[in-house]
Formats: structure tokens, sequence, C-alpha cells
């Protein structure tokens, strides 16, 4: 079955959509790379979010915050977000089980994964392989586009020059549901380095 993907990608850079017409010659190179970040996500990020620790999680985290208000979230992101690199919000979670297996997965990437956000039903972190710079990702395209938007959500962003890594990098995302039921339970992020993906 064809995912629903969506994409927010640079005009000239990448082309939308997977079902057009070929593109023109000058076109074929971004629409091949665009491809290949999301044959990666399909054949290794659909198999990383079906983790029985990463889906107990986020299964686990949507039933704690549940009742969560919008002033409560935000009062998490900014504890988050002023608690620095190392605050107690961010070591916790860093030292959870489920940010043990992301870090794993990055490091397994060999350098095509330098980040990994599972978030929960809210667009909360769950699991992180680093720490980001705020804790809720709801207001972003990596969570409105595919949790809110069903379980076969694919989400590519907009290319990025990253100048501490020198690389030039995306971001995909998918939808996570739960194996059992099939019901959406939070979405997943990979920041993909295209330099080393195209090698």
């Amino acid at each position: 079955m064809r995912r629903n993907v969506s994409y927010l990608l640079l005009p000239c850079l990448l082309v939308a959509a997977l079902a057009a017409p070929a593109p023109a010659k000058s076109q074929q190179g971004t629409e091949e790379f665009a491809e290949q970040v999301l044959d990666y996500a399909r054949s290794n990020l659909q198999t990383w979010i079906t983790d029985p620790v990463i889906v107990y999680a986020i299964k686990e985290q949507n039933l704690l915050f549940a009742s969560l208000k919008e002033r409560d979230i935000a009062r998490m992101d900014k504890t988050w977000i002023d608690s620095g690199k190392f605050g107690p919000m961010v070591i916790d979670l860093l030292d959870r089980q489920a940010s043990i297996i992301a870090r794993e997965r990055r490091e397994e990437s060999n350098g095509v994964v330098n980040e990994i956000i599972v978030m929960d039903m809210h667009g909360l972190n769950v699991a992180i392989s680093d720490r980001t710079s705020d804790f809720f990702q709801g207001d972003e395209a990596k969570y409105q586009e595919t949790y809110l938007k069903g379980p076969d959500a694919v989400h590519v962003s907009e290319l990025k020059f990253d100048e501490s890594t020198q690389k030039v990098q995306t971001q995909v995302s998918l939808s996570v549901s739960d194996p059992e039921t099939g019901e959406v339970i939070g979405a997943v992020t990979l920041g993909v380095s295209l330099d080393q993906l195209s090698r």
C-alpha cells in the first residue's frame, strides 16, 4: 500500500509527489535523492519503531499524560528549555531504555542517522538519541504531518546545511502504530545525513 507522503521540501531541490510524472532531466537527481530518503525510512525506520520497548514507552507515556492541558505542556516545555543541556528532565529521558535503544539505532546506521526523536500522542518527547532544543514537538510538521494524518503518514522536511557537521541533512518522520490494534499512538523522526546516505 502506498503511504500518504507529505513533503515540505525546498523548491528546485526535491520534486513533490511520488506519483507525479517523471521529472525533467535536470530534476532527476533530486527526485532520486527524495526516493532514497523514503526508501531508507521504509526499510529501516519502519522496523525500528516496532521495537516492543519503544511501543511500550509511547503507550505508557500516553496513559501518564492522558489528561494534560495546553498549559501543562507549555510548562513542561519551558522547564526543559530552561534546564539546559544537563537538566533533570533531559538526563531522566536520556537514561530511559527507549532512549538507549534510539542511540544504538543511530550508531548502527554508520553515520546516515544523526538524530532520533520518538513522540507521544501530544508530540512530547518519549525517547531521544540526543538532547532536543525543546520537549514539545507538537507544533512542528514532524508531528502534525504524521500522528495527526494517520497510520500511513510519512513526512520529509526541507533540506538543511548543518554548519557543525558540514553536511546536508533532512528529517524523515512516520506515524507509530500499536502493532496489536493498529491505532496510531505517536510519531518518530530521523535526522538523515544525505551525504552519508548517498555513499
